[in-house]
């Protein structure tokens, strides 16, 4: 089935494409051109029930399948990957707008979440102790929960999924997959791919939708855990209305990631690296630097080179040669954007950069932001206090490095946080004092590989684990302690006391 031809995209469950039985429907438009491309059904309480009762069905057998099979699945579907991945891309790029470049590089970031998960054979073994009483052993197994949930969102269509569903599957549970309805056909097509792969009907399903969809997921009594990644206000109400429904819940939420730069970093190689790290992506991505913090005398010269930089960003369509900064996802994001870069204006702040109003040529529809700069940002600015999610990067000035510090401590956000110098003694203070989940030296996007975990702190994550790396394991299994004894016929059994050890 060649789903970038349907006019109406269908639901995935038990292994084929389902015919929803929901009346309401949205537009997918491609980004660069502002045209609809397909429509994508919203799913209701009925929807997703037949998906639920459809994973239920499976579990039992994919659980009882040897993890080795399992990881089995894992390889073929991540050589079925790596072979499509130019495809893929280009229907990334359609719904979303990043350049072709940048879609494969976050599909290459999803594939190693698989190759982690090919070694779930050796991650799901438990401890063992032997004689912990006299003829007594004890050991614990992990085991799968059941019927999962991940809700993702739209700036990664192929990546984030992958940082849930294959842990997920591999670990003996089925899942269920609610994309965003702003890009959704790339779910489908990795429907298609698993079941290529060899993974059972009915092990990983895809439901379209909006709230209707979400609620019904967050209240089905037979969902036992739940995935997001988006915004803080839904990664609360995700949180808060899972875990009150008797479901496993992480949620990780927005981020207002900060870039420190010291008078003694490579001014060059700072420059270059915040410039990927603020406009990448169109700036959509959830470790995006929006505010960079300028120390001391690095401040002037480093906005004229952030300045100069920025300037030769190349912004167009994401398929077309050249484009180094494709446009935001939507219309109503490009105006959410352009008027939080009038309130920085209007609240003081210095614009060197304006992005507002760029020509592309051929692409008068499009939703494209140019590359925005502001400088001598505050704190009490809304481009500082909100997550902008777009191309615009806030330049704050500050006196030292502890106040640098002090101000990624005291942002209610605490997803990452970056560090720019040549100095080991400052760079272990960033790491001992800066109060993030995920930190880097000289690395703007300190995002870690699939073998460890990502996720932040305070209102960037709510639960308590983390998603991929061993986090994810632990998330998606229970574990259970077994303890044992053989005696011989004839040997006395414990009386009414209680029972001891030794």
């Amino acid at each position: 089935m060649d789903l970038t031809t349907l006019e109406r995209l269908p639901l995935w469950i038990g292994g084929r494409a389902h015919a929803p039985t929901t009346t309401r429907y949205g537009e997918v438009t491609n980004p660069a051109t502002g045209e609809v491309v397909r429509h994508v059904p919203f799913a209701n309480a009925a929807d997703v029930d037949a998906a639920v009762r459809s994973a239920e069905a499976a579990f039992g057998t994919w659980r009882a399948a040897p993890p080795l099979r399992r990881a089995r699945v894992m390889m073929r579907f991540r050589e079925l990957m790596d072979a499509h991945k130019k495809d893929l891309a280009k229907i990334v790029t359609q719904e979303h707008g990043k350049t072709l470049a940048d879609a494969e590089g976050s599909i290459t970031r999803g594939i190693e979440v698989v190759e982690f998960a090919m070694g779930i054979p050796h991650l799901l073994k438990g401890e063992h102790s032997e004689n912990v009483g006299t003829d007594v052993d004890t050991w614990s197994i992990r085991q799968p929960l059941g019927v999962c949930a991940g809700i993702t969102p739209f700036n990664f269509p192929a990546m984030v999924p992958m940082w849930m569903f294959p842990i997920a599957i591999a670990c003996g549970n089925t899942f269920i997959l609610k994309p965003s309805e702003r890009d959704p056909t790339l779910s489908l097509r990795m429907g298609e791919l698993l079941k290529e792969a060899g993974l059972p009907d009915g092990v990983f399903n895809v439901v379209h939708g909006d709230k209707e969809a979400v609620d019904a997921l967050l209240v089905h009594p037979l969902i036992r855990a739940v995935s997001f990644v988006g915004s803080t206000p839904i990664a609360r109400y995700i949180y808060e209305t899972g875990t009150r429904h008797g479901k496993r819940v992480q949620a990780l939420g927005g981020a207002k990631n900060h870039a420190v730069v010291l008078p003694d970093a490579d001014l060059d190689y700072a420059t270059e690296a915040i410039i990927g790290a603020g406009y990448g992506s169109a700036g959509e991505r959830c470790m995006a630097i929006s505010a960079v913090v300028a120390v001391g005398e690095a401040g002037d010269p480093l906005v004229a080179k952030l300045a100069a930089r920025a300037k030769r960003i190349t912004t167009g369509p994401g398929n077309a040669p050249g484009i180094e900064m494709g446009p935001v996802i939507t219309c109503a994001a490009r105006d959410r954007i352009t008027g939080l870069i009038d309130k920085g204006v209007e609240e003081g702040a210095t614009l060197v950069l304006d992005g507002r109003r760029p020509t592309i040529d051929g692409h008068p529809d499009g939703f494209f932001v140019g590359p925005t700069l502001f400088d001598h940002v505050k704190p009490s600015h809304a481009i500082y206090r909100e997550e902008i999610f777009g191309p615009v990067l806030a330049v704050v000035r500050a006196e030292s490095l502890d106040e640098a510090i002090g101000l990624i401590n005291t942002n209610p956000y605490a997803n990452g946080a970056a560090v720019f110098t040549r100095s080991g003694h400052a760079a272990r203070v960033f790491q001992q004092d800066c109060e993030v989940g995920m930190a880097g030296v000289n690395v703007p996007i300190p995002v870690p590989m699939a073998f460890f975990s990502f996720g932040g702190w305070r209102n960037s994550l709510f639960g308590d684990l983390h998603v991929h790396g061993m986090d994810g394991v632990r998330f998606y299994t229970r574990t259970k302690v077994m303890t044992s004894r053989w005696p011989d016929d004839g040997s006395a059994a414990p009386g009414f006391h209680m029972p001891v050890m030794g």
